[in-house]
């Protein structure tokens, strides 16, 4: 199964072909700390920022766990890809980050899959 995690900004709209999406702006924006602001979640600042809070670490387990249990049960289903969109305001600094993470997470359970950010230039 073709798996792809798809960052974006809510502010955009939702891209088109998502299975699952996630809103991920409970999470402390960076775009309000200066010194973040114009910078992008490829960025390993805004990385440190968006992984040093409790809750985002706790999502990426959380999620983890539910994925690595759905994942199988799609594949035995026949499904041939899976889109997981994740969701923040502009699309430029925590779900890029948060995409990355959850692909690493992901891979550490024998889980390959692609990122697409989808608004990161904008």
């Amino acid at each position: 199964m073709a798996l792809a995690i798809v960052s974006f900004g809510y502010k955009y709209g939702q891209p088109v072909g998502l299975d699952l999406v996630l809103d991920v702006r409970f999470i402390p924006n960076p775009f309000f700390v200066p010194e973040l602001r114009l910078l992008t979640g490829l960025d390993p600042r805004v990385t440190e920022y968006v992984m040093g809070h409790v809750e985002a670490r706790r999502f990426i387990d959380e999620v983890g766990r539910v994925l690595e249990f759905l994942l199988p049960l799609y594949q035995r289903e026949g499904k041939s890809y899976l889109t997981i969109g994740l969701g923040c305001t502009g699309g430029r600094h925590r779900s890029p980050v948060l995409a990355r993470q959850l692909q690493t997470r992901l891979a550490s359970a024998g889980f390959e899959s692609t990122v697409r950010d989808h608004d990161l230039a904008r």
